[in-house]
Formats: structure tokens, C-alpha cells, sequence
């Protein structure tokens, strides 16, 4: 089985600033560029940080309403720095949580979830910068041809992986939802199957009507997400 990695779907020409970057050539690359956030390089070019669109707002947002219609909102103290900041290096979201060109989507998926950011910089073994991945690139996993995902499933995961006869179990694909039908030895290998075709890259959901020898008994049709 083949799953996309970071290094297939980041993007590889990065739009970058340097920790002296003022604020309004930020604003400029944001704009010009068509991205929502850059990441903040040393003289080596490793990552420091990312400046984001939302980084950047905290200082209108600090600025007094001239209508007086809304107050003032309560900053912290690490928010009011960055407010008062004129330089990348003071606007800036630090340290950079970044990712690995060998990353699979699952993995860099997770860490976008966990640390609560919507980009990663890709960088290599000395920490340089190599690319910026982002969570739309991420999902474009989930373009994948479903005639792709039957191929694989049925080829790799099936045959290659499991080494079970095309016969016994076949499978269809519909918008990336996975229909598995059809007979295997042991009851226990039934949810095997399962966890290998939901691993398998562009696949939304894997629903399964499969009987096995041993008993007979045809298992309750099940669904995953």
C-alpha cells in the first residue's frame, strides 16, 4: 500500500519573511501572494515562527472603534506584544510547528489537530525549510479517482497484503465510500480487512457484508467513518 506523504502534496515554492520583515511589507506578501500566512526564516532558513492574517488583525483589533460602538477587547499580555509588534519576529506565532517531507497525511494530519495550527512548514534533516503543507492540501487525498481506490483495495490490500482470492471479497467504491462483500475463512480477519481498506489514501467511509466459513454467520453490516 502506497499512502501519499507530505512531500507529494506540500507546496515547494514558499513565500517567505525574515524576522525584520515590518508589518505593512507582511501585510504586502500576504496580499500579493494570495496566502493567508508565511512563515518567519532565520539567516539558515530554518523556521522561527508564522505570521498569519489573524496575527496581523490583532492589531486593528486593538485599536479603538471610532463609531464607539464596540469596546476595546481584553488582550493578554503575550497578545498585547504581539498588537504592539512592527517586526515579524514580534508577530509571529513561535516556535514553528512543522512537519517532515516523509509524513504521511495521517501524521500530519494529527499534529495540525493536536497543536491547533491550519499549516505546517516541511522541513529536512537540519530543520531547513522545504515547503509549507496546509490542510486543504492535505484533503486533496480525497480527489482520488474511486476507480483508484478499487484498484488498490482489490491489488494491495486483498490480494497482496492479505492474499485472498478476488472472488472472495470484492469491492466498490463510490465517492471514496467502500462497499466490501463476500466470503472469508475465519471471522476474525473480517475486521483486519476493514482497518486496512479505511488505511487506504481517499477512502470516506467502509461499510461490509462479509461471511465467514467458519461459522457461517454473516456479520452485521457495519459502517466507519
Amino acid at each position: 500500500m502506497h499512502h501519499r506523504t507530505v512531500e507529494e502534496l506540500m507546496s515547494r515554492d514558499v513565500v517567505r519573511a525574515r524576522p525584520d520583515t515590518p508589518f505593512k511589507e507582511l501585510v504586502r506578501l500576504l496580499e500579493e501572494n494570495d496566502v493567508t500566512a508565511v512563515p518567519v526564516v532565520d539567516e539558515l532558513g530554518r523556521p522561527m515562527g508564522v505570521v498569519s492574517e489573524a496575527d496581523l488583525l490583532r492589531k486593528s483589533a486593538d485599536q479603538a472603534d471610532p463609531t464607539g460602538r464596540t469596546p476595546i477587547p481584553h488582550l493578554e499580555a503575550w497578545e498585547r506584544a504581539k498588537a504592539e509588534g512592527s517586526r515579524a519576529e514580534e508577530l509571529m506565532s513561535a516556535p514553528a510547528v512543522c512537519a517532515r517531507p516523509e509524513w504521511t497525511v495521517v501524521e500530519a494530519a494529527r499534529l495540525m489537530e493536536t497543536q491547533n495550527v491550519k499549516r505546517l512548514p516541511v522541513v529536512d534533516e537540519a530543520d531547513r525549510l522545504l515547503g509549507i503543507v496546509s490542510r486543504g492540501d492535505l484533503l486533496r487525498v480525497f480527489l482520488r479517482r474511486d476507480e483508484a481506490i478499487r484498484e488498490e483495495i482489490t491489488g494491495d490490500v486483498l490480494r497482496r497484503t492479505l492474499g485472498l482470492d478476488p472472488r472472495d471479497v470484492t469491492a466498490e467504491v463510490r465517492d471514496g465510500r467502500v462497499a466490501l462483500a463476500g466470503t472469508v475463512e475465519h471471522r476474525s480477519l473480517i475486521p483486519v480487512i476493514e482497518q486496512l481498506c479505511r488505511g487506504v489514501d481517499g477512502v470516506v467511509s467502509v461499510t461490509a457484508q462479509i461471511t465467514s466459513r467458519t461459522d457461517g454467520a454473516r456479520d452485521t453490516p457495519t459502517g466507519t467513518p
